[in-house]
């Protein structure tokens, strides 16, 4: 059974810097397509970062040169580091793993509960 949990969440000023982990369990990080998503409140889960198993990450527009997506294999661990952060930044995220997954949501198999973002004025 593939578990994914995510932490490090929380309340940041803006052009402050949070760092979220999302720890798997039933699946290795290194031989799937990692991502993370966020939602903010009302609206749609909307793609931020994906890792593959091989070759370079993948960021959306609105957090390209802000957001570093990177693996740890030996913790199991995919990291998100966020810095300078945007008040735009705040809302749950979430990690994802998938075969093959890419920018969608169908393309992701197993999702975990998801972390709160807030980032203040």
């Amino acid at each position: 059974q593939v578990q994914l949990v995510e932490s490090g969440g929380g309340l940041v000023q803006a052009g402050g810097s949070l760092r979220l982990s999302c720890a798997a369990s039933g699946r290795t990080v290194s031989g799937y397509s990692m991502g993370w998503f966020r939602q903010a409140p009302g609206n749609e889960r909307e793609f931020v970062a994906r890792l593959l198993w091989i070759g370079g990450p993948l960021y959306s527009d609105s957090v390209k040169g802000r957001f570093t997506i990177s693996r740890d294999n030996a913790k199991n661990t995919v990291v998100l580091q966020m810095n300078n952060l945007k008040p735009e930044d705040t809302a749950v995220y979430y990690c994802a793993m998938g075969a093959r997954g890419r920018t969608l949501v169908a393309e992701y198999d197993y999702w975990g509960q998801g972390t709160q973002v807030t980032v203040s004025p």
